[in-house]
């Protein structure tokens, strides 16, 4: 039986959202508890029914969790969790799909843009106090979106967004798509990822806003980038280990693409010996793309409804992994 809510402790793991901060003011009263560290959230885990994390979550801390009934990931991705191991203790696993896909699909379109009109080179001019001036090599001036192509792979709720907002720009949007018979709409045409090989180089734009698994692990590798066209751009909103980075930092050396915007890496933070630092064709963010001042508030509104559901004693979650 799930703890009723006078009986019940969550804690909320984060080392820098203010989730337990927005949730008091929600009045539940139900117990609640913040941790910022590795070592404070392993200290009390025991003491939590439920817990709200993402980056802090180790499986050996199973162990420590005897109370655990639920994790509520604070994040889309989830594959940090062992499923195997949270099914057979019982403990419950939702997402939080769907909590950023406003902000990571303006994002995208953002970076898209940046790199379009070269923003990070006219900051990079400004910090110098450099008015650059006219350019006579098309090639090398700003750009712009209408007609050109953006291939998406991962049509799901954020690449939806991106191709309504791609379309907005008269971009020609392709999409990929693990069902590519179901809700594409927003794109010009929809296809499975076996299609990706004969798509890829008629793409101005490659976004990645899918999921990571095991079909989208180092699903833009070597020979992805070099059916790419050479002016052709990268932009990854997904996960880190969607793109082989030691072909992408090869493409790049190489001049095989024109560059890319990035704003998840292999291993996080982005080592300080990485060459992804140096290019001046490359534009990082710091996995930012889902962070928004709104971003406590979403989370904590699934929450509370699986909580509710879970209460009531319903089998299905929102967003439900175990």
């Amino acid at each position: 039986m799930f703890p009723p809510k006078d009986r019940l402790t969550i804690c909320f793991a984060h080392v820098a959202y203010q989730l337990q901060e927005r949730f008091l003011p929600r009045q539940t009263a139900i117990h609640s508890f913040g941790v910022r560290t590795p070592d404070e959230f392993a200290r009390r885990i025991g003491e939590a029914d439920v817990v709200v994390v993402s980056g802090l979550w180790r499986n050996d801390l199973l162990d420590r969790a005897q109370r655990l009934r639920f994790i509520q990931s604070i994040g889309a991705g989830t594959d940090q969790f062992d499923r195997g191991q949270l099914t057979a203790r019982g403990i419950r696993l939702a997402s939080a799909q769907g909590v950023n896909v406003r902000a990571v699909s303006e994002h995208a379109m953002a970076l898209i843009l940046a790199l379009t009109r070269k923003l990070a080179e006219a900051r990079d001019n400004q910090a110098k106090h450099v008015w650059r001036g006219m350019i006579s090599d098309t090639a090398q001036r700003e750009d712009e979106l209408g007609g050109k192509t953006l291939l998406i792979i991962g049509l799901g709720g954020i690449g939806s967004r991106l191709a309504q907002l791609a379309k907005a720009f008269g971009l020609r949007v392709i999409g990929i798509k693990r069902n590519p018979a179901t809700g594409g709409e927003a794109a010009d045409s929809v296809h499975g990822l076996a299609d990706l090989k004969t798509l890829l180089p008629q793409a101005d734009f490659v976004a990645l806003t899918c999921p990571l698994t095991k079909e989208t692990e180092k699903v833009i590798d070597a020979d992805a980038f070099s059916r790419m066209k050479k002016p052709a751009y990268l932009v990854n909103a997904a996960r880190g280990q969607c793109v082989d980075e030691l072909a992408l930092i090869k493409a790049l050396q190489d001049q095989m693409i024109a560059g890319a915007a990035i704003d998840v890496v292999a291993e996080e933070p982005l080592p300080a010996a990485s060459p992804l630092w140096d290019f001046s064709n490359v534009l990082i963010t710091p996995h930012t793309a889902g962070e928004t001042r709104k971003y406590e508030d979403n989370v904590l509104d699934i929450l509370m409804e699986n909580l509710n559901r879970l209460a009531r004693g319903e089998t299905s979650l929102r967003n439900q992994i175990v």
